[in-house]
C-alpha cells in the first residue's frame, strides 16, 4: 500500500517515527543475548520476510573495487529485491533512503562519535551482507605442491639432523623445517562446511594486528605475516604491528626483518622494546601503537585459515563491547602438520587456575558453527574494539611476563558490561612448542603466583578462598598495588564474581565447583602385605610403582568426590587396566565425564580398592609390580590403608559399605 501525504510535516514526522523505532530495534538486537551468529547469516537462514534487516541475493558475483574488495563475492542489497516485490520494495527503499537522509542531517556532515573512528562504521545490525571469500586465492592454493603444502606432515633431510636439533632447542619447534616450507603454503580448510555459506556485514571496522615476538625463528614470523595478508580482505587491515620484546641473539630480526617488511609487506612495521618485558607488556605496547578500530592479537608462529577475519569483525561491528576468539588448530612442532583441535569448546579453569576446555551444551552444539559465548579466552589469540579494550584499562599492568592475563581480561569483559564469543568459522593454526628447549627464561621469579593473586583479589571477591584452599601459599604472597584495577572496577560498576559464575560460567562450575564436597580418603596408600606405598615414580603420566613409604608428594593420592583417585595437582588420575594381570596407569583426568576406568571404590572395612569398569581389585604381584586381579576378600596383597579416611562421608554416599 502506498501512502499519499497531503502535508509534508506529517510525512517528516512519520519518517522520524520510523527512524526512532528502527533505532530502538537495532539497539535491542545489537545488545541481544542470543548468540546465533551475530553479524552474519548463512544463505539457508534468509527469506523475503526479513526485508530491511538481512537481505538475500542468490548467486550474483561482483568485483567491488570501489569498496576495496579485490575478490569475487556476493552482495546483498535492496536493489536485488526489485524482481521479488514490485512497488512494496520501491516503498521500502524510499523509506530507508529517507531514514538515512534524516539520520545524516541529525548527525551533521563530517561528525562521527561511534566506537570505530578509523572506518566510521556505524555500530549495530546492518542490512547488507557480502561473501568475503577470495575464490581466486583458494583456487591457487588448491594447485600448490611441495614440502608441507596443504598442512601435510614434512621432515628435513637426514643429513641435516644436527642443524635440526640445534634449531629445535633454540625455538621449541622445528626451525629448520620452518625455513624449508614456503611462507605462503596452502592449508586444508578445517572449517565446518556451513561456514562457506555465511555472509558478513559489508561495512566492517578496520583492524590493527599485534604480533609480539621474542628471539623468534624469522621464517615462522614471516609466515604469520604472509598468511594474514594473503587470507584477509586488504581494506580491513589497517596495519600489522610486530613487537620485538627485547630480542638480542638473532641479527636477522633487526634490519633483515625491517627490509623484508618494506619490500614484501609494507602494511607491517616493527615496534622495539629496549629490554625484555614479557608477553603481556609487549601486547600492551602494540595496542598503544594501534590506529585501527579493532586490536587483534596473534602469536608469532601462526597461520590463519581462509576467510578468518570477517567472522571475527562482524560481532564487534554488531556490539563494540565484544571480544572474539577464533578456534585454534594445531601445527605440530616437529612436522608442521596442520590438524584440527576440536570444533568448539568453552574456556574455563579449575581452582588451581589451570586452564580447562569445557564441553559445549547440547543446545550450543546443535547451533554450530554459529558463535557461542565463552567464559574464558585461551589467552593467545583474540580481537576487541580498541575503544572497549582501553575502557577496560587493557591488561592489568601488574600482571607481568605471562600467565593469568587471560583470566584478567576475560573477567573484565564479562563483569564490566561486555560479552566474549568463540567464532568457529574463524580458525587459526598455532605452533605449540615442544619441551626441553634452550629458550631464555624470565629473570623475574614467582611472577605466575603473583599474577594469579592479583587477578583473584580484584575480580573474584569471596571466591579467592577457593584458590587459597588449593594454593595456600598465595595467602601470604604480596600481590602489589591493585588500587588502579579496583578503580576501574568501581568506575565501570562491574558485576560480582558470583554473578559471573551463576550466569556465564555455569557449566564450568558443575565440573569444577569452587567448594567441592570433601574427599572420601586421601594421603598415602600403603599395601598391607608389602608394607610399601603407591608412588608416582616422579611421573605425572605413566605407570605408578611401589616404593618405601615416605609421605612425600609422589605418594599423596586422594579418592575425591568424583570417585576418582588423583594426585595433588588434580590433573592426573589413576586409571585401571582393561584386563587382569596388567597394572594401572596415571592419565589425564577426564573431569567433565569420568570414565568407569577412572572411577574407584575403596572399602575402608575390607581395605580393598576396586575399579568400577571391570570390578577388579588393585593387587601387588609376586614380582612386586602392581596389577589388576579378581577381587579376593581377606587377601593381604589386595588390602590397602589410606592414611586419612572420612568414614562419615563414605557411609553417606556408599551405605552398603557400613
Amino acid at each position: 500500500m502506498r501512502i499519499h501525504w497531503k502535508r509534508p510535516r506529517c510525512k517528516l514526522a512519520y519518517i522520524a517515527l520510523i527512524l526512532f523505532v528502527s533505532t530502538m530495534v537495532i539497539l535491542l538486537v545489537s545488545r541481544r543475548t542470543d548468540y546465533d551468529c551475530p553479524g552474519c547469516r548463512k544463505d539457508s537462514d534468509m527469506d523475503s520476510q526479513e526485508l530491511g534487516r538481512v537481505i538475500r541475493n542468490v548467486g550474483n558475483g561482483f568485483n567491488d573495487e570501489e569498496n576495496g574488495l579485490d575478490h569475487v563475492g556476493n552482495n546483498f542489497d535492496l536493489d536485488n529485491l526489485q524482481n521479488q516485490g514490485g512497488d512494496d520494495f520501491d516503498d521500502l527503499r524510499n523509506d530507508l533512503n529517507q531514514e538515512n537522509e534524516l539520520s545524516n542531517q541529525m548527525q551533521g556532515p563530517g561528525e562521527y562519535s561511534g566506537p570505530f573512528p578509523d572506518s566510521k562504521v556505524a555500530e549495530g545490525v546492518q542490512s547488507q551482507l557480502i561473501d568475503y571469500h577470495n575464490y581466486t586465492q583458494q583456487q591457487l592454493d588448491k594447485a600448490r605442491t611441495g614440502l608441507g603444502e596443504h598442512g601435510k606432515s614434512a621432515k628435513v633431510p637426514a643429513s641435516s639432523k644436527q642443524e635440526e636439533d640445534r634449531l629445535y632447542l633454540a625455538n621449541g619447534f622445528n626451525g629448520l623445517l620452518s625455513d624449508l616450507i614456503a611462507l605462503d603454503r596452502a592449508l586444508p580448510d578445517t572449517r565446518d562446511p556451513t561456514c562457506g555459506s555465511y555472509r558478513y556485514y559489508k561495512e566492517l571496522p578496520t583492524v590493527s594486528i599485534v604480533i609480539p615476538f621474542f628471539e623468534e625463528q624469522l621464517s615462522a614470523l614471516k609466515r604469520t605475516v604472509v598468511s594474514v595478508i594473503n587470507r584477509s580482505p586488504k581494506h580491513l587491515i589497517k596495519e600489522i604491528i610486530l613487537v620485538d620484546d627485547g630480542s638480542t641473539t638473532r641479527p636477522d630480526l633487526n634490519y633483515p626483518l625491517e627490509r623484508w617488511l618494506e619490500t614484501e609487506a609494507p602494511v607491517g612495521r616493527v615496534v622495539r622494546l629496549s629490554e625484555r618485558q614479557g608477553l603481556i607488556a609487549a601486547r600492551m605496547a602494540g595496542a598503544r601503537e594501534a590506529l585501527g578500530d579493532v586490536i587483534l592479537i596473534l602469536d608469532s608462529h601462526c597461520e590463519v585459515m581462509v576467510n578468518w577475519l570477517p567472522p571475527l569483525l562482524s560481532p564487534i561491528a554488531d556490539n563494540y563491547r565484544t571480544a572474539v576468539c577464533p578456534l585454534i588448530d594445531v601445527i605440530k612442532w616437529n612436522t608442521f602438520s596442520y590438524t584440527i583441535q576440536d570444533n568448539g569448546a568453552k574456556g574455563g579453569f579449575d581452582w588451581h587456575f589451570y586452564y580447562k576446555r569445557i564441553p559445549l551444551s547440547t543446545e550450543e552444539t546443535a547451533k554450530l558453527p554459529a558463535p557461542y559465548p565463552n567464559p574464558v579466552m585461551n589467552g593467545g589469540l583474540f580481537a576487541m574494539s580498541r575503544q572497549f579494550f582501553f575502557e577496560l584499562g587493557g591488561y592489568d599492568p601488574g600482571v607481568q611476563i605471562w600467565g593469568g592475563e587471560q583470566y584478567n581480561l576475560s573477567f573484565k569483559v564479562w563483569q564490566c558490561g561486555g560479552r566474549m564469543l568463540d567464532v568457529p568459522c574463524s580458525r587459526v593454526g598455532h605452533v605449540f612448542r615442544g619441551t626441553h628447549t634452550n629458550r631464555p627464561i624470565a629473570k623475574q621469579q614467582n611472577y605466575l603466583s603473583k599474577n594469579y593473586k592479583r587477578v583473584a583479589l580484584v575480580w573474584m571477591d569471596e571466591y579467592i578462598e577457593a584458590l587459597y584452599k588449593k594454593m595456600p601459599e598465595l595467602r601470604s604472597l604480596n600481590a602489589g598495588d591493585i588500587t588502579g584495577e579496583l578503580a576501574i572496577k568501581e568506575r565501570l560498576q562491574c558485576k560480582s564474581f558470583k554473578w559471573f559464575l551463576e550466569n556465564i560460567a555455569t557449566d564450568m562450575v558443575k565440573i569444577y565447583p569452587p567448594f567441592p564436597d570433601p574427599d572420601f580418603a586421601n594421603g598415602t596408600l600403603r599395601n598391607v602385605e608389602s608394607g610399601q606405598c603407591l608412588d608416582t615414580g616422579g611421573r605425572t603420566v605413566g605407570d605408578p610403582i611401589q616404593h618405601p613409604c615416605n609421605g612425600g608428594s609422589n605418594q599423596k593420592f586422594a579418592w575425591c568426590w568424583r570417585e576418582t583417585i588423583r594426585i595433588p595437582n588434580e590433573q592426573f588420575c589413576l586409571e585401571a587396566a582393561p584386563s587382569s594381570g596388567r597394572g594401572p596407569t596415571l592419565y589425564n583426568c577426564n573431569n567433565a565425564s569420568p570414565p568407569s576406568k577412572q572411577k574407584w571404590k575403596y572399602n575402608p572395612y575390607t581395605k580393598m580398592l576396586m575399579d568400577t569398569a571391570k570390578n577388579q581389585c588393585l593387587e601387588v604381584a609376586p614380582s612386586q609390580k602392581l596389577m589388576m586381579a579378581t577381587c579376593s576378600p581377606g587377601l593381604s596383597k589386595q588390602q590397602w590403608d589410606f592414611k586419612n579416611i572420612n568414614f562419615d562421608r563414605i557411609k553417606q554416599v556408599f551405605p552398603e559399605m557400613s
